[in-house]
């Protein structure tokens, strides 16, 4: 659960609709921003760029195989 260091709001992970809405973004969104607001500059970059590399890699891994 993310948690804010300097307001101290604790924010619940956003729950998405199946169809993947407008509103979702701005779910997903807000929920990225408490997660990074209070972090310094070199921490947020490390944190998106962790997440980037998952992702990635998770999209590699659905990739269909060549034969």
């Amino acid at each position: 659960m993310p948690y804010s260091r300097r307001s101290g709001i604790i924010m619940e992970k956003p729950i998405l609709s199946p169809d993947f809405t407008v509103d979702d973004i701005h779910k997903l969104r807000e929920y990225n921003y408490y997660l990074t607001k209070d972090m310094e500059p070199q921490e947020r970059r490390s944190y998106y760029y962790e997440r980037g590399r998952a992702f990635l890699k998770e999209m590699e891994e659905r990739k269909p195989q060549k034969m």
